[in-house]
């Protein structure tokens, strides 16, 4: 009983506190545990098998954006990104797709999304899993660790809604990177930098925070991230660890080009 205080009270702490995703505690609560997702892996009930499989080729772009807190089925501008989308090869949602994983929320998710004309790739949040609602992803969405291969590119899905990635799967990305295409790019929620010591919501587990840098180093191009609502993009070991702004409140998207000439990163907003 004590233990399990204590990580409420660790989950409290790291997660959820002010500056960074709304607080909702009887959400929190509910919510369910990081082994319990990564039971299934690689399973996809909405993406199709084109989306799995994209002739790209040595030049294109993506659009990555987080923290869309979809309510109510109030998208917060969501269904208007299709109108960016010309020659983007793809759209990753980084996270707190939901406001609180109601079915309804996830189901307007879906709908958007197949407006776009171009693969969506979501990433669970912690506010995804709230009152215990995993159970709507698994259901509409499938697994919350996958992994995705185009002609050369690798793009891994990571599952950090408790604010933890956890020893197995660390241990499924490093040995999947050895198969991994030429250009790796990673996408989970929590983000694993800060501006100030005084800012708090990130992973918190410096073991697991050094851990996955040393996995990714000179290995991966780049590591997206949301849950801090504030841009901050770090270099470490070759990679590029970029935390992007809420579009609920930002409207701000990141458009990635990816050419032989390297990455290339623009922030707009819609």
């Amino acid at each position: 009983m004590v233990v399990q205080f204590l990580r409420l009270a660790v989950l409290l702490v790291t997660v959820l506190l002010p500056t960074a995703c709304n607080v909702d505690l009887p959400g929190l609560i509910a919510s369910n545990e990081l082994d319990t997702r990564l039971e299934s892996k690689n399973r996809f009930a909405f993406l199709s098998d084109a989306d799995r499989n994209l002739p790209l080729g040595e030049e294109y772009s993506f659009i990555v954006l987080t923290d869309t807190h979809i309510e109510g089925g109030n998208a917060h501008g969501l269904e208007n990104l299709k109108d960016v989308l010309k020659g983007a090869s793809f759209v990753v949602i980084t996270g707190d797709i939901t406001q609180n994983g109601r079915r309804e929320d996830v189901r307007k998710f879906i709908e958007i999304a197949r407006t776009f004309g171009v693969p969506c790739y979501p990433v669970i949040g912690n506010h995804d899993i709230y009152f215990d609602n995993f159970s709507e992803w698994r259901e509409l969405i499938g697994s919350t660790r996958y992994r995705i291969d185009h002609s050369n590119t690798t793009l891994f899905i990571l599952d950090s809604a408790n604010a933890s990635f956890g020893s197995a799967q660390l241990d499924w990305l490093q040995d999947e990177l050895r198969t991994a295409k030429n250009h790796v790019f990673v996408f989970t929620h929590a983000n694993l930098f800060v501006h100030t010591p005084g800012d708090i919501e990130q992973v918190t587990d410096t073991r697991e925070r050094a851990r996955i840098m040393a996995i990714l180093r000179g290995r991966a191009d780049a590591m997206f991230m949301g849950h801090v609502h504030q841009r901050i993009i770090r270099e470490a070991g070759g990679v590029d660890y970029v935390a992007i702004e809420d579009f609920r409140d930002n409207d701000t998207y990141c458009r990635v080009h990816v050419s032989e000439n390297g990455i290339r990163y623009e922030f707009e907003k819609l």
